[in-house]
């Protein structure tokens, strides 16, 4: 009987130079017969259902890609965070003639005064592309370059959009009216750039987990408790969330990244895996025929299997060279399926950003930037992050509460729901107490805004930050543990894509935007919300039953391309 390797280092080799496949592990690594006196060891049946769940300890390097991420997110987050105002509002008369307004008014910053539909179209579609590249990205970590090499060459090209974007920003530029096409080219070159760093910042970190199955160990205290894969990487994506949020030092970011090259686990790319996927794809439909696909099931699934096929006689037309994968691949694509969820969250979640932010114009900020209050939102994401991962978490685990990835997403679709009926409520008080009443955008009549203070819509800030911790994170930690390790890049990408569907659903309502019409955007989402946490529930509940089998690696699954311990082995 063989033991499934419990350290990841004992698993893969750091240096770079390694080039076997992840199916030659068994082979080239030993393996040690399971001792039920080494503490050190896999859990028993009986350990697994009363013990705690804790993290392994998270190296060093892991911690050291965060910083890489907390730089890349400053940049980027540093200049999409104007992107509404300058686009949508004009100079401010009487200001610096940068943007900035003068010192006691009551005026908005801005630049290009395009507009607000303007300004959604273009912000929006910039977002949109942001979360499109990441596939791409994906592909060639996966395929190509690995993801180190794809997150210094993403770097590079986003450096480079930065430099074109201060030239947009020159004021003899924006007096000249040719701001706008420096522009424009800056967020596409950055929007690539954003793409090959956001596939494989995550997964680098999540790849230097220290542990690849569960086993018992004992902490200082003198409790016993098991060392778990599935809470490690949550920990790890935590640790990433935060950091995108904290967002700072870029130059030492990038430090970091040079730094700890030789300290990372760098797992090379796969070759022909996206290839082997649509092929895969495509004989599901041919076999099993469409019908058939919307039900799933095994018979579906089954029918793109080598072994399947091979006893059916062959594919038609085709010699059997051309099936490269294995009956485990179509198995790993089957899991990774169920780590995509729908995109309607991220349309709680910043999707409204340019009307919040125009809504926040029309209310008396008393001298306050109209998007200050943006900066609340990765705030709240820094003190919340440390109190759930630290804090909330572990105290649910061990008083037996199981708020499972499901349940997590659910509340978050419900957070998401109850944002978009604090900006339905103030976007109503807008209007009925502005001067211009329901044309309260672009007024110009008295004081030109509502009384209401614009610190109202704090918890349209507060809210979808708690609400990200619940969703994103979960959903982060679903792909990358589901998901086979040559795919990891891409189906990471293919999550963050669900942001690029809620950015495209945007720019199909965003002709909508403009008064007197701005309530029913956010009455919309929230309904779409509620209904979405209900179907999400319907469809994907039972993955809250296969969690524990999902994350006991070793026990109650293989772990991938690794020998798995049946309970007769056990005995």
């Amino acid at each position: 009987m063989a033991q499934p390797i419990l350290d990841r280092k004992d698993a893969l080799p750091v240096d770079e130079g390694y080039d076997n496949d992840i199916k030659d592990i068994k082979e080239d690594f030993a393996v040690a017969p399971l001792d039920y006196d080494d503490p050190n060891r896999l859990p028993t049946d009986e350990e697994r259902a009363t013990l705690r769940l804790v993290s392994a300890p998270v190296p060093w390097a892991a911690y050291a890609i965060a910083i890489v991420e907390f730089a890349e997110r400053a940049s980027y987050y540093g200049c999409t965070g104007i992107f509404n105002n300058f686009i949508q509002r004009p100079l401010p008369a009487g200001g610096n003639g940068a943007g900035a307004t003068p010192a006691g008014t009551q005026l908005t910053p801005g630049a290009l005064g395009l507009g607000l539909k303007t300004a959604t179209g273009l912000t929006t579609t910039f977002s949109f592309l942001a979360y499109i590249f990441p596939i791409f990205g994906g592909i060639l970590a996966d395929t190509k370059w690995g993801r180190y090499k794809t997150i210094v060459i993403g770097t590079a090209i986003g450096a480079v959009a930065h430099i074109i974007l201060l030239i947009a920003a020159i004021p003899s530029i924006i007096h000249g009216g040719h701001a706008i096409v420096p522009f424009i080219i800056s967020i596409l070159i950055l929007a690539a750039g954003t793409g090959m760093i956001k596939a494989s910042v995550a997964p680098l970190m999540a790849d230097q987990a220290p542990i690849q199955a569960q086993r018992i160990t004992t902490l200082k205290t003198g409790e016993r408790v098991i060392l778990d894969p599935g809470v490690t990487t949550q920990n790890i994506m935590l640790i990433y969330y935060w950091s995108i949020n904290l967002g700072a030092f870029l130059k030492l970011g990038t430090t970091f990244l040079a730094i700890t090259r030789k300290a990372l686990i760098k797992l090379p790319p796969r070759g022909s895996v996206v290839a082997d996927s649509f092929r895969v794809g495509q004989v599901l439909i041919s076999r099993a025929g469409v019908k058939t696909a919307l039900k799933g099931g095994d018979d579906f699934w089954n029918s793109a299997k080598p072994s399947r096929i091979e006893a059916d006689g062959g594919l038609k037309g085709k010699e059997a060279r051309w099936i490269k994968w294995d009956d485990d691949f179509v198995d790993e694509i089957r899991r990774t399926f169920k780590a995509i969820f729908l995109p309607i969250f991220y349309l709680a979640d910043g999707g409204l950003s340019t009307i919040q932010t125009s809504q926040a114009g029309s209310m008396t900020t008393n001298g306050a930037p109209n998007d200050l209050l943006s900066n609340f939102n990765p705030l709240t994401i820094i003190v919340m992050a440390p109190v759930l991962n630290y804090g909330v978490y572990p105290y649910l685990r061990k008083i037996g509460i199981n708020f499972s990835p499901i349940r997590r997403i659910v509340a978050g679709y419900l957070f998401g729901a109850a944002t978009m009926l604090v900006g339905a409520l103030l976007q109503w008080r807008v209007y009925e107490t502005s001067p211009c009443g329901y044309h309260a955008t672009a007024c110009k009549v008295g004081t030109t805004v509502s009384p209401l203070s614009v610190w109202a819509q704090l918890p349209l800030y507060v809210l979808p930050a708690t609400s990200e911790l619940l969703v994103n994170i979960t959903s982060y930690e679903i792909a990358y543990t589901r998901a086979p390790q040559r795919m990891k890049g891409l189906v990471f990408a293919i999550v963050l894509f669900m942001n690029s569907l809620s950015s495209a659903l945007v720019l199909i309502i965003s002709p909508s935007f403009s008064d007197p019409n701005l309530i029913w955007p956010f009455v919309g989402i929230g309904c779409a919300c509620v209904i979405s946490a209900a179907v999400i529930w319907w469809l994907f509940h039972k993955m809250d039953d296969e969690e524990g089998s999902v994350t006991a690696i070793g026990t109650d699954r293989p772990i991938e391309d690794k020998p798995h311990v049946t309970d007769s082995e056990k005995a």
